[in-house]
């Protein structure tokens, strides 16, 4: 079984999204959103864009964990990952997101 995106939309009206492995681990959390179709495009950028190498940054946090971003072509983060112990462990999520990332199966929870 393939990873999904989980869209939601807060008691504020704004949508968000979550790309899952097949585990159903959150492996990529996106910004909020004002509107549905906002959500949309951001996941479409993500299935396009967990393809290309140089749309993911590295970062480490204040406390010595590690994380990583996926951009846009403009330079927009469009996901975050979650936070890692190693940079191994982070290198393994960002190779989720890959094999993950290209998936058309969106999930509606509630």
């Amino acid at each position: 079984m393939a990873g999904w995106y989980e869209l939601d939309k807060n008691d504020k009206g704004q949508h968000s999204f979550v790309l899952k492995a097949a585990n159903g681990e959150v492996i990529l959390r996106s910004e909020l959103y004002d509107s549905r179709a906002g959500a949309d495009n951001g996941i479409a950028s993500v299935q396009k864009n967990s393809l290309v190498d140089t749309a993911y940054t590295h970062s480490d946090a204040s406390d010595g964990r590690f994380y990583f971003n996926l951009k846009a072509a403009n330079h927009q983060v469009i996901g975050t990952s979650q936070m890692y112990k190693t940079v191994t462990a982070r290198h393994a999520g960002m190779e989720s997101v890959r094999v993950n990332g290209p998936t058309t199966v969106i999930k509606h929870p509630g």
